[in-house]
């Protein structure tokens, strides 16, 4: 399985970190992009090493400027691309249709070919043009799913809380996220 992975410059760098490494412990091959905004939220929440830890649980790591990277085409064949964190600038170009960098013009290519495509809107409050955007993604063929701690499984950290929602990422994009992910029980 081939899985895109791209961080916007939404808050929760954290979240894209722990997806990328989940995928690589369960074999996925990955290709990264990072947005610019993106970078800049990388370098605060996760420090100056934060994209070579990133790079390090990639397969592949394509520049947000690389349109002619694999990943800009159909015919590469990705199976599902997650984007995670997500901004409102991500996910409003993405709504119209927007493909200006590598980041959306590969979501752009999953929603085209009926591809998995999940987003992780990562905003609150949200306005009327967010919510809009949003609809119009879930209308076209993503998932959204905004990062919400599920608080039944009794988190106590927030690495549980983060491992969780990596976990469901994997789960909405079609892999099987194993015992990472608390399922619900009597």
């Amino acid at each position: 399985m081939k899985v895109i992975v791209g961080l916007s410059g939404a808050s929760g760098a954290v979240l894209g970190l722990e997806v990328l490494k989940q995928l690589s412990e369960a074999g996925v091959e990955t290709h990264l992009v990072v947005s610019r905004g993106g970078a800049m939220t990388v370098r605060h929440e996760l420090g100056t090493d934060g994209f070579d830890r990133l790079g390090a649980l990639a397969h592949f790591v394509h520049a947000i400027d690389e349109l002619s990277a694999p990943i800009a085409s159909g015919s590469f064949g990705a199976d599902a691309m997650a984007i995670v964190p997500a901004s409102m600038r991500t996910c409003a170009a993405l709504s119209i249709g927007l493909g200006d960098n590598l980041l959306t013009r590969a979501a752009d290519v999953m929603l085209k070919e009926r591809r998995r495509l999940v987003i992780l809107p990562r905003e609150a409050p949200l306005t009327e043009a967010h919510l809009e955007a949003l609809l119009k993604l879930t209308r076209m063929g993503a998932i959204v799913a905004p990062p919400v701690p599920p608080f039944y499984v009794k988190p106590t950290s927030l690495d549980d809380v983060v491992r969780e929602i990596a976990a469901r990422t994997l789960s909405w994009l079609g892999l099987d996220p194993g015992i990472k992910m608390t399922r619900w029980g009597a």
